[in-house]
């Protein structure tokens, strides 16, 4: 592609005697109108990514981003990837907020420094701004030909008063040349020739490899073990015991006893001599399968009204029918192909961490903690990730590695496997939900209840809460537009018995399934199509307020309404997209039946249609997924259909083997032989993307093609068998023995 790429080359060998990266401070250049933009003097323009890439193209995105709206070339720009650094702001590569929390402000740095090219352009041809064009690392003279490139600009705009960015003009979109249209995927070459470095990949001179026996159980402590054993297998060079945390958890290490060898082999023989006895817990008596019971109990009864149109308990007393159904999602891992990794070493009175991590500055922040260090002290290198979901926002994995160098006085990888990956996990959240429709003597729905309860994340930041937030009950339970006059939610108890973390679309994943599956039900009851259930549901298009939607406020990820409305237009848009995709109302077939969900997250809107059917060795099959997504301005059309591909994969996975369960206090399942991945024989035949343009502000898009596609199925599932799958996962009811 001839882009540059700065530090994700094949494999890092760092010397021990080089200098400490620092990416602020070392990308430099004659014009540096901001941290993450840079022009040199030869007319050499870098791009700094300050977020992850995790295969969502993030990297690519601003590339074409900042080239677009600066006049650059992009196959000529230089990507560095940023280190740790709280210049950049907010790092965190999840939530879907790499591009519509500051798209516009990206776009608005490339113009200024556009701008001040070309005002110093004008200013030596002694001709109007008006008339040059910034292009491909030029400024040009359109009448007269005459050009200066970048580089012949730099010094001087660097020596100027950069324009206000509040005030710049972006160009318009029939001037874009690149955002909203299909590009490569600039790191594809170092991805398919096995160049990108990942974190296992870092070598240093003097590397121990450690594996860490955790607790099996959230709260458990090291009460003896056999370190000697340990040390007699050939390699190991140490056995060292970690302090295990105090509650509440948050990203802190878990604990345990670390075995480091100079190799992997070694290091896991000598973890499996400790001979570990474990100490009690309190979370020693959780059971999954007791645990859900209480959950649907809770749900069985009012909980704390979190929402509130009309008077929901009355009409539902008062209607002529009702329609009710409880549903149940179990906790889910992360299960990215990559497991957590992390090295670190000190150095000059410095301590550096290279990690496969979403957040670089929850890296320095966790490995401060760990090493009693400042966390300006500690300089956070970002690998390439190997999927992450979530997982690889928390720091714990990097805080382990931390720890260990400062006790050995060696660099220290420290590598989780499957089974640590699936036993010792951040787990999206259990739930349960109990829905509730009223209906009137003329089939409409004027009541609708919806009842949640699970353990919120932020009981791993403080173990008392057990109730969910705004926030949380932003994502599927408040935002849900409908036409209905009496709306009520409510919030019931539940406490947290294991680590509880982000997991790709977080609550949305199980509130998606109950809504979804629910309003699958009510059109049955009614006798009606779902897609003409769905529509009517979500009611004329419209901007819902807050008083529309019955909350006093809405989080809503982060944006006002007046930036990202809750939109039943919207929402209608993709339904009747999709349904016009799929050809919903002429694909019936004896033997094939299709299902319909949709739902709202992250401020986008994404509409899914999945074809069941049965095969001949008895499974029933997900043929073909048809997804429809608003996601307003959109960067790469390629980049967002790959992210639905990947979703209907994702929630396909979760929808049939997703799910670890817990018996005395401990995650019973160890690795894909129990924990069952989706393979490539499971997977749809097809998977059709319809991208809805728009001109909205970004929204996102590595997030909200999940929620739909369980619930999506379950509808399939009773259009083709006439029963109902209420619960995840659905494998025994597909013919799997898991």
């Amino acid at each position: 592609m001839g882009i540059t790429t700065g530090g994700l080359g094949l494999a890092l060998f760092a010397d021990e005697a080089a200098a400490l990266d620092n990416t602020v401070a070392t990308v430099k250049a004659t014009f540096d109108p901001s941290v993450f933009l840079h022009v040199d003097a030869s007319g050499e323009v870098t791009v700094v990514c300050h977020r992850s890439e995790m295969g969502q193209g993030v990297r690519s995105s601003y590339v074409h981003m900042y080239a677009d709206e600066l006049g650059a070339d992009p196959r000529k720009v230089k990507l560095v990837q940023a280190d740790g650094d709280v210049a950049y702001g907010d790092q965190n590569t999840d939530g879907s907020t790499s591009v519509r929390r500051r798209f516009e402000e990206y776009r608005r740095i490339a113009a200024t420094a556009r701008e001040a090219l070309v005002a110093v352009a004008a200013k030596r041809l002694r001709v109007k701004a008006g008339d040059l064009v910034a292009r491909d690392g030029v400024v040009r003279h359109e009448p007269s030909g005459r050009s200066l490139g970048f580089g012949e600009l730099a010094e001087e705009a660097a020596e100027g008063r950069l324009p206000d960015p509040k005030k710049v003009s972006l160009r318009s979109k029939t001037d874009l040349r690149y955002i909203g249209k299909t590009q490569p995927l600039l790191d594809a070459p170092l991805f398919v020739t096995g160049q990108a470095t990942y974190a296992a990949d870092v070598q240093l001179p003097g590397l121990l490899v450690a594996v860490v026996a955790r607790p099996p159980v959230v709260g458990a402590r090291v009460e003896r073990y056999d370190g000697e054993a340990a040390k007699k297998i050939p390699g190991v060079k140490a056995v060292v015991e970690i302090p295990a945390p105090l509650a509440p958890w948050g990203f802190k290490v878990w604990g345990g006893v670390a075995v480091l060898a100079d190799n992997t082999w070694a290091a896991l023989r000598g973890r499996e001599a400790l001979a570990i006895t474990w100490s009690g817990s309190s979370n020693d008596g959780y059971d999954s399968s007791a645990f859900r019971t209480k959950l649907e109990a809770a749900v069985a009864e009012p909980g704390e009204v979190r929402r509130s149109r009309g008077d929901a308990p009355d009409a539902l007393a008062k209607a002529s029918k009702t329609v009710e159904a409880t549903y149940y999602v179990p906790h889910l891992p992360h299960l990215p192909m990559e497991p957590p990794c992390a090295t670190a070493r000190l150095i000059d009175g410095k301590l550096e961490v290279w990690a496969c991590t979403q957040n670089p500055q929850t890296a320095q922040k966790s490995a401060a903690e760990a090493t009693g260090m400042d966390p300006k002290d500690v300089v956070a290198h970002v690998t390439f990730l190997g999927g992450a979901f979530g997982r690889k926002s928390k720091g714990d994995f990097i805080a382990e590695a931390a720890y260990l160098t400062k006790q050995v006085g060696a660099p220290v990888r420290v590598q989780w496997t499957r089974t640590d990956d699936i036993r010792h996990g951040y787990y999206n959240s259990v739930n349960a939900q109990k829905l509730v429709a009223g209906l009137d003597d003329e089939n409409r729905v004027t009541a609708w209840l919806h009842r949640t309860a699970f353990p919120p994340i932020s009981a791993t930041f403080d173990g008392r809460t057990d109730l969910p937030s705004e926030g949380d009950l932003q994502q599927g339970v408040l935002d849900v537009a409908l036409a209905v006059p009496h709306v009520r939610a409510e919030a019931c108890r539940a406490p947290a018995h294991v680590r509880i973390g982000w997991l790709r679309s977080v609550y949305n994943i199980f509130h998606g399934f109950g809504v979804g599956s629910f309003v699958d039900e009510i059109a049955n009851a009614k006798g009606q199509d779902p897609a003409d259930c769905w529509l009517e549901l979500i009611g004329a298009p419209r901007q819902m307020s807050l008083s529309d939607l019955g909350v006093g406020d809405l989080k809503n990820y982060g944006h006002s309404l007046d930036e990202h409305p809750v939109d039943a237009g919207r929402l209608r848009g993709v339904v009747e997209r999709v349904r016009q995709l799929s050809d919903w109302d002429r694909q019936r077939k004896a033997g094939r039946a299709l299902g319909i969900a949709a739902h709202r997250s992250f401020v986008a809107y994404v509409a899914v249609v999945v074809a069941l059917q049965k095969r001949p060795d008895g499974k029933l099959h997900v043929d073909e997924a048809w997804v429809a997504l608003d996601a307003g301005t959109v960067l790469n059309p390629d980049r967002a259909r790959s992210q639905m591909e990947g979703a209907v994969i994702f929630g396909l996975n979760l929808a049939l083997f997703g799910g670890v369960t817990f018996a005395k206090g401990r995650a019973q399942q160890t690795n894909f032989h129990d924990l069952r991945l989706l393979r490539m024989g499971d997977a749809p035949r097809a998977i059709h993307v319809a991208l809805v343009d728009s001109d909205a502000p970004p929204s996102g898009v590595g997030e909200p093609g999940l929620p739909p596609v369980a619930p999506a199925i379950a509808n399939a599932y009773f259009a083709l068998t006439g029963k109902r799958q209420r619960e995840l996962p659905m494998a025994r009811a597909f013919g799997y023995d898991r």
